[in-house]
Formats: C-alpha cells, structure tokens, sequence
C-alpha cells in the first residue's frame, strides 16, 4: 500500500511554488485523501489523466495503470494559497490509531495520545477499516462512530 507521505508533499510543494494544478499517482488513498481535502474547501477540482496532463479520455484510453494520474486543481485566494499546511500524523514507524472515544477528543480540542487537537478550519483524514467507509474526515467518522489511524491533517 502507498504511503501518504508522498501525497502530503506533492501538495505542499506545489502550492508554496504557487502551481495551479498538481499530478499524483492514481491509487484509492490518494483519491480518498484528495476528495476530503475537495469537500474541504483546500482543492478547487480533481480531474484523472496522464502524466501529460488532465484528461479522463486519455485516462481511460490507457491500458497501463501506471500511467494514470490524478491532477488536483490547487485554491487561492487573494494570492494566499488556502491550505497552510498538510502534515503527517500517522508515519510508517509510529501510526497511531484511535478509537471513536478519541477521534471525539480531538476533534472537540483536547488531546488524544500523540495527536495534538484540531483547531478551527483544520481537518484529519481518517482510515477506517469499513471498506464503505475507508476515508473519512474527523468529523465524519465522529457522526458514524467510527475508528481508526489518522494519517494526516490539513490546515
């Protein structure tokens, strides 16, 4: 399985160089952590294609899936990119895994193990092991009383 790391600093990278559109690798995670950060106001769009550019034709004409990407249309306002930062919270040598209980508790601004709490405007990207419900955001898994590692959070 493909590690977040890669996804949290593609996006990074490209908005402090100011790009308007980011490639990544075409997998579920990254497709699950892309869309959260979408339905959070951090991305304008997502859109699948190739290594040459967006394009769901040509995404769907290629036969080899490592040549499929996904390209996310990065937001700005007033010349500011939205998302400050998007940082690790769960790594390959220490992921963390929290209950429902916990997921509350950081998500109401108190701490819980490792994970310092979220604050306003900030979201973190849950992976449950429901497969209807494999990424969610903090807040969604809270609603559904679910669990799980939290990989990553964005401000």
């Amino acid at each position: 399985m493909p590690r977040p790391h890669d996804l949290c600093a593609r996006i990074q990278n490209a908005f402090r160089a100011r790009h308007q559109h980011v490639c990544v690798d075409h997998t579920t995670q990254n497709l699950g952590i892309l869309s959260i950060l979408l339905r959070s106001g951090f991305l304008v769009s997502l859109t699948r294609g190739t290594p040459a550019g967006p394009s769901p034709e040509a995404f769907n004409a290629t036969p080899n899936p490592a040549q499929q990407r996904i390209w996310a249309e990065l937001k700005y306002r007033d010349d500011r990119p939205v998302l400050r930062a998007l940082q690790l919270v769960s790594k390959p040598s220490r992921r963390i895994f929290l209950d429902p209980g916990e997921v509350r508790r950081i998500c109401s601004g108190r701490r819980a193990k490792q994970v310092v709490p979220l604050g306003m405007g900030e979201v973190a990207v849950v992976q449950t092991s429901e497969k209807e419900y494999e990424w969610l955001e903090a807040r969604e898994a809270i609603r559904l009383g679910l669990g799980g590692e939290v990989l990553c959070r964005a401000q």
